[in-house]
């Protein structure tokens, strides 16, 4: 995408920013490789699509905590199982077991838990505890 649909999808979120960093982190990865491979063939519209499904996402996850739902509660793991879902069909094969490693990293980089808890404080938190009891059922 041209700089122009970046704007339009992502607002002031400019992925870009984040390209070097994510590449000294996890570039000799397969992962890091199978999601280069396919975001390169994405087209705006892809982007439109996996935003619209993650806010989605979001807002149930939300809802859920608003509620006082539980994270083992299996709402909650249906939650975390769609976010690991989106991450393996869109940028990257990834286990459960991965998806946990991910959810660590919501509360371990204060970027995600920023992200998470601008909508509810303590939400990333919550939110690793639900990808946690996900990765635990059969």
């Amino acid at each position: 995408m041209d700089e122009k649909d970046t704007a339009e999808v992502f607002g002031d979120f400019d992925p870009k920013d984040y390209e070097a960093e994510a590449e000294q982190r996890w570039g000799d990865t397969d992962a890091y490789k199978e999601s280069a491979v396919r975001t390169e063939a994405y087209t705006k519209q892809d982007w439109i699509r996996m935003k619209e499904e993650g806010t989605a996402n979001l807002t149930r996850m939300v809802e859920l905590f608003d509620a006082g739902v539980d994270p083992s509660d299996p709402r909650a793991m249906e939650t975390a199982e769609a976010a690991r879902l989106q991450i393996d069909r869109d940028f990257y094969p990834c286990t459960r077991e991965m998806h946990v490693n991910i959810g660590e990293m919501y509360v371990a980089d204060p970027r995600f838990t920023d992200y998470y808890d601008q909508h509810r404080t303590g939400l990333a938190v919550w939110f690793r505890d639900a990808i946690k009891a996900n990765a635990g059922r059969d």
